[in-house]
């Protein structure tokens, strides 16, 4: 299994980052590896939800096929999914007050036949090349 993890703080209030980051409605607006979401998203997200997206990575397309399993608004998502060729992926947004600035912390965890060995390893390096980019691209939507 492969796990990708990675966190940035921003001068903004957790609500302001939580708004960004904890809406699947914006996840275009700064996560890399997002492509598009098949059918309708809710606004806001519950426990039990599922949406289907298509993620890129390492150019890449599968369709992930996400059940919402835990859900705190303004605080954490997680999210496990299956892809294609039986690929499976967890993914946790958590975000942190701390007053005058918020944490954002991401982890991924990847795994499945085709992801092991060498191909395992560049996809868990190219995930936390995406995930940087998604930082950068956050930092600055958030201005």
């Amino acid at each position: 299994m492969g796990t990708i993890e990675k966190s940035a703080t921003f001068p903004v209030s957790a609500e302001k980052l939580w708004a960004v980051t904890g809406d699947p409605n914006r996840f275009g607006d700064w996560l890399s590896m997002h492509q598009k979401w098949k059918g309708d998203v809710p606004a806001e997200i519950k426990q039990g939800d599922t949406i289907v997206e298509v993620v890129s990575v390492m150019g890449m397309p599968n369709t992930i096929t996400w059940t919402v399993e835990e859900y705190s608004p303004g605080e954490s998502v997680t999210l496990a999914g299956t892809g294609m060729a039986g690929v499976k992926i967890a993914m946790t947004a958590a975000v942190t007050d701390h007053g005058d600035s918020s944490t954002l912390d991401l982890k991924t965890s990847f795994e499945g036949q085709m992801l092991v060995g060498a191909i395992g390893a560049a996809v868990e390096k190219a995930g936390l090349a995406d995930l940087e980019t998604s930082l950068a691209t956050l930092a600055e939507l958030l201005g």
